[in-house]
């Protein structure tokens, strides 16, 4: 379990998370909603330690990571998708997939495979540049990647940002298998009707304050959670 106390951050005199409390259950779904500048990405970078905490522990099954190094945090089987992507465009896919691993020093061929059945566009496109794929394309990648790692904890920033329609459906599809087959999330999403349809938990972040929680289902039928972020279209649904 990743469990996180009177977490807060600050950037110069700025606080951008402000004594939050959440958890992440083993082999669950967890969904972080809000708006843009409400803290949600500052928060999974802070577990990572790629953004230092002003105070607060942040624990993952009784075990602090505050202050531990980012490479010791994804040996322990944490790892990050970030916002954006992040593929390394003039590496083909192959050589992207095996970054993803340079921590190991065990055989890459079984996961390798593992990730081009779960992604076949990648094995089609193995021998291809990571900057000339579509955005779909790269987001797989990014997710690829990240598996190349074996973490037990993905956490993912964004995944459907910029994407069309029927490529956000396929992401959220291969969520729900990756946590199907164990793998806890911990997501980020603007798509807020999709991520709360299929978290077993959700937070609301508003101002770096979680205002809210519940179930995916409390918070998908709660009124001012459909006036604040799911929309008019998404609240006939």
């Amino acid at each position: 379990m990743l469990k996180i106390s009177n977490l807060e951050v600050a950037y110069g005199g700025i606080e951008a998370v402000r004594g939050i409390d959440l958890e992440v259950p083993e082999g669950s779904i967890v969904t972080l909603i809000g708006s843009n500048g409400a803290g949600k990405s500052t928060t999974l970078r802070s577990i990572v330690n790629l953004v230092k905490s002003k105070s607060g522990s942040i624990s993952y099954f009784g075990e602090e990571l505050m202050g531990l190094d980012t490479t010791k945090i994804v040996d322990k089987g944490i790892t990050l998708v970030p916002e954006g992507r992040h593929v390394f465009p003039d590496l083909t896919v192959l050589e992207n997939l095996k970054i993803g691993a340079y921590m190991r020093k065990d055989s890459l061929k079984e996961d390798i495979q593992m990730i081009y059945n779960l992604f076949p566009r990648l094995e089609e496109r193995s021998w291809q540049l990571a900057g000339t794929l579509s955005g779909g394309e790269q987001q797989m990648l990014a997710v690829g990647r990240a598996m190349m790692s074996r973490p037990k904890l993905l956490m993912m920033d964004e995944p459907s940002l910029g994407l069309a329609p029927l490529v956000v459906k396929g992401i959220f599809d291969i969520i729900q298998t990756l946590n199907k087959e164990g793998m806890t999330i911990l997501l980020i999403e603007q798509n807020a009707n999709s991520a709360l349809k299929i978290a077993d938990y959700a937070y609301v972040l508003e101002t770096g304050k979680i205002t809210k929680q519940g179930t995916g289902k409390e918070l998908l039928n709660d009124e001012s959670i459909k006036e604040a972020y799911l929309g008019k279209s998404q609240r006939k649904k």
